[in-house]
């Protein structure tokens, strides 16, 4: 992939160094590990008003007991700030530990009351024998077979859980020899070990993967019974799934989450190792987003590599419109208020690559400035989104896509044009329920990107992605693969040159109807997300509004990075599993709360699109979104057709401003069933069940909403309460 640049229109140093406005919004997102530092109630609530939108759980440290009251926590703080917060739980997995003696603290967190002082070129034994206590000589490892896996000249990695790798509790080894039980090595650096210490063994090939994994399970009995406990009492929104080898994990994972009843759960691969990499294609075809596990990924791969891993990583996450989060970037926060300019720098540059959102570790589990961090993050992060090319990002993600549907697109699998490259048609019968790409995808087994489909088994169609639970449970639908993404952004590139059209297969004359008549369903959805972007920037929109059930629309828009915030409208929806009614849609709100731009607010059904849309407008205005005049952007759907529609607000900022003369020139629309010469969306008549927004947080830095006197504000209780009347959803 080629790499982003990043030009500044303004070289003035002068306003450059003007100090913030205090805008409200910020774009990139936040998610803090909950530990010690945060875990009370009014920590968590000025964390809430200071950015975050998301808390994770860490099974790797801490009884569950402990992880219980976090999320208990958790809950009275969104009820307490008003703040909507996803829940995140992180996976114990694989890791390697030593194994020491701990006592639990009064506030529930283990502790150990001892460290050990090792000093450089000082002989350190790595054993496998239960009967050894941990010293600074001698640490016993949780893996009996680490001594398989050891070689001579190996490099071994021991740190304190969650810690940067460059201080004090950091221990580099080098393996001299393996004899019986023990791994004998020299201590490479000096080092004070406290508290977990985890122990990584660095990849020693420079190229390839010649290390023997360990053949520890996925899931350890530990995670599954705690998923399985805290399932039945709280709303897990993601899973983050540590050490995540290949896209078999995360099917792995898939199958055990439905076996529990967590088939609304969404999967976070974590990259931590180079096989990791090696497999990224199939990882991110088959998982929900990725978390760019940096700590660990750092000691995998030389320094040298580090940047242009990161860049790729994003830039991939960037073409399909997955979330990709980044961890360990202000480590130095743990224990001092203000970040080094590297670390400034380094979320600078995260930002304008186009990550989503920043995973914090350390510096709020055990950091003495919590709060100081999010609002460092949140402020750091609004200055690089105000340099932020989207020209150029849009652009360039149309680039990429041709140049990746040339190389891969037609190698592997259905040719461009089929309808079986990872898309739904109409036809299929499960596109009608949601305004959402529906493309699905096996893992890639070659070297090129591609999307090597939906197939046909007999019964009906195999879903192998886990997006969103849609008509049923345990039906899901999908985002694209690389492949799938890159076909369908290249055929609708507004920049695409004439040639490259017919290199995907079209002739010079109508390439744009032929294109769009052969197009699979996922195309047609790409071409209204960045038509709605592209309509946004050019009438200088301050709010793009979309209607969504399961949030993969306004995943589709925030993918080509538009400099305004994206207002997505949740429309809960009733789901059966053959058993009995489920409302669902309550989680995919707060689950978009990790991509870039977008606000989730529940909606409820109501007889009219036009007031849903009027009650948005008043909302966004109130919290300071839109002013008198501006231009919004709303992207819906009306029975079979998609819509984006340009309005604007009134004079006073209270609502939509009825123009016909406006309103008659702004709205076009696409049916998928005629393609893109059909006729246009119609704005009137029956059918189609609207939403009502009501008064929610939105979970970014907001302050409170006024209560609308027409309207109930809900009740947080870490969930959206929900109660079906007679009269239909009142949320």
């Amino acid at each position: 992939m080629k790499a982003k640049t990043h030009f500044f229109k303004n070289l003035d140093l002068t306003s450059i160094l003007v100090p913030e406005d205090g805008a409200t919004f910020t774009g990139t997102k936040v998610v803090c590990t909950v530990g010690p530092s945060c875990q009370d109630v009014d920590m968590m609530c000025d964390m809430l008003n200071a950015g975050v939108v998301g808390c994770r759980v860490d099974l790797t440290w801490g009884p569950l007991d402990f992880h219980r009251k976090s999320l208990h926590n958790l809950q009275l703080a969104m009820r307490k700030s008003r703040r909507l917060c996803c829940t995140m739980v992180d996976t114990l997995g694989r890791e390697l530990m030593i194994r020491r003696q701990v006592k639990i603290g009064e506030d529930g967190w283990p502790i150990h009351e001892e460290s050990f002082t090792v000093s450089a070129g000082q002989q350190v034994i790595i054993t496998t024998r239960m009967d050894v206590e941990a010293s600074g000589s001698v640490l016993p490892i949780t893996y009996s077979k680490f001594t398989e896996m050891a070689v001579k000249g190996d490099t071994v990695y021991i740190g304190r859980y969650l810690v940067c790798g460059a201080d004090s509790a950091s221990l580099y080894l080098e393996v001299v020899d393996v004899q019986g039980d023990d791994v004998v090595c020299v201590a490479k650096n000096d080092a004070v070990l406290d508290g977990l210490l985890t122990v990584f063994h660095a990849e020693r090939s420079s190229e390839g993967l010649s290390n023997v994994q360990n053949d520890l399970p996925l899931l350890s009995d530990y995670d599954k019974e705690c998923l399985h406990i805290l399932a039945q009492d709280f709303e897990i929104d993601f899973l983050s799934l540590s050490y995540t080898r290949s896209a078999d994990d995360v099917r792995e994972a898939r199958r055990f989450l439905d076996s529990i009843g967590m088939s609304n759960t969404k999967i976070l691969a974590k990259l931590e190792s180079r096989q990791s990499l090696l497999n990224f294609q199939g990882i991110l075809n088959e998982a929900d987003g990725i978390i760019i596990s940096r700590g660990n990924l750092g000691l995998d791969c030389v320094p040298e590599k580090m940047a242009l891993v990161q860049k790729t990583l994003v830039q991939a996450c960037n073409l399909v419109g997955k979330p990709v989060l980044m961890t360990r970037v202000v480590d130095t926060m743990i224990n001092t208020p203000r970040p080094t300019r590297a670390e400034a720098t380094d979320v600078a540059n995260a930002v304008l690559d186009g990550v989503d959102g920043i995973l914090l570790g350390a510096e709020t589990l055990r950091g003495r400035y919590p709060c100081e961090t999010v609002t460092t993050i949140c402020s750091i992060s609004r200055a690089a989104e105000k340099v932020f090319d989207h020209h150029y990002h849009y652009e360039h993600l149309m680039e990429v896509a041709i140049d990746v549907g040339e190389i891969g697109g037609d190698h592997h699998g259905a040719p461009a044009d089929s309808d079986e490259d990872g898309a739904i048609t109409p036809s299929a019968g499960l596109a009608q329920n949601e305004v959402n790409g529906h493309g699905a995808n096996s893992p890639s087994r070659g070297p090129s990107f591609r999307g090597s489909g939906m197939r046909g088994h007999g019964h009906g169609l195999r879903r192998d992605d886990s997006w969103n639970s849609v008509t049923s449970a345990g039906a899901h639908h999908q985002l694209p693969s690389l492949g799938v993404a890159a076909k369908a952004m290249a055929r609708f590139s507004q920049v695409a040159s004439t040639g490259s059209l017919a290199g995907l297969g079209y002739g010079r004359q109508d390439m744009t109807g032929a294109a769009y008549h052969r197009a699979p369903y996922i195309s047609k959805l790409e071409s209204i997300a960045s038509s709605a972007v592209r309509a946004a920037d050019r009438v200088g929109a301050s709010l793009i509004v979309v209607y969504t059930h399961t949030g993969k629309t306004a995943q589709l828009v925030a993918k080509y990075r538009p400099n305004m915030p994206i207002l997505t409208l949740v429309v809960p929806h009733l789901v059966s599993d053959q058993l009995k009614w489920k409302l669902e849609g309550r989680s995919s709100a707060r689950q978009c709360l990790i991509s870039r731009s977008l606000l989730p607010v529940l909606a409820a059904p109501s007889p009219s699109g036009d007031q849903l849309l009027h009650e948005a407008v008043v909302m966004a205005s109130r919290v300071g979104l839109v002013k008198p005049h501006d231009h919004v952007v709303c992207v819906q759907r009306i029975h079979d057709d998609f819509c984006v529609k340009i309005i604007s607000v009134d004079e006073l900022g209270a609502g939509i401003k009825r123009d016909d003369a406006v309103m008659s020139h702004s709205v076009f629309g696409i049916n998928p069933t005629h393609g893109a010469t059909g006729p246009p969306a119609v704005q009137h008549g029956p059918g189609y069940d609207s939403p009502r927004v009501h008064n929610n947080p939105i979970g970014n830095k907001f302050g409170h909403m006024p209560v609308p006197v027409h309207l109930q504000p809900p009740n947080f209780t870490g969930s959206l309460v929900t109660v079906l009347t007679p009269t239909g959803l009142n949320l």
